[in-house]
């Protein structure tokens, strides 16, 4: 399985260095056949986050060589010049999601990188949630709000605000890789699972 997990100028830190320590920890400790980048839309050398962190990506994001994309938040609520508000606004991130998403890529978005799915057109009459700041705006956009830390629609996977990121790539280790390798690594970080986990009930996807 190939995750990559983007990031850009205004993300937030823990939306996607979470969900990147679990999920590397599991290609690490199971054996898991997975890989796990950190990848920015368009290759930049250095990304930084809303709170100072520089970080230096991978590599770009490949859309159709992506089995697994993780899409953190940051910057939407106080619609910030840089972050998911302004990513959205200029539309190449959220075309490159849908490209993904159209290719086959399982999206998983943490906190307000819903709202990035929901700018992609992902999100509309499927169950999904985002930080409570901005639940309005994914209700307003069409989304069915599901209170739950973890929603999981099958190719569309969302968590709520910050720290959920953690507890939905374990959910996601779980769900690909079993529940022992997932308990594994939640040990491993000392994180105790909390929250539900929302699952779709089998059927027929809605069109998208």
């Amino acid at each position: 399985m190939r995750i990559a997990v983007v990031v850009f100028d205004g993300f937030d830190e823990l939306d996607a260095i979470g969900p990147l320590e679990v999920l590397r920890n599991a290609a690490t400790m199971g054996g898991a056949d997975l890989s796990v980048d950190l990848v920015a839309l368009d290759g930049a050398a250095e990304v930084t986050g809303s709170h100072g962190l520089v970080v230096r990506p991978d590599g770009p994001l490949d859309p159709g060589g992506t089995d697994l994309l993780v899409i953190p938040g940051g910057g939407w609520n106080d619609r910030g010049a840089q972050g998911a508000w302004a990513e959205a606004e200029r539309g190449e991130l959220p075309a490159a999601i849908a490209a993904a998403h159209r290719a086959g890529a399982v999206v998983a978005t943490v906190c307000t990188g819903a709202m990035l799915a929901t700018a992609a057109g992902l999100t509309r009459g499927r169950p999904a949630v985002t930080h409570h700041g901005a639940i309005e705006d994914l209700r307003t956009a069409g989304a069915e709000v599901i209170e739950a830390r973890v929603v999981d629609d099958g190719d569309l996977v969302t968590a709520g605000g910050v720290t959920s990121g953690i507890d939905m790539a374990l959910w996601l280790v779980e769900r690909h890789f079993g529940a022992e390798l997932a308990t594994a690594v939640a040990a491993e970080i000392e994180h105790p699972r909390h929250g539900e986990v929302w699952r779709a009930r089998p059927g027929p996807r809605p069109d998208r």
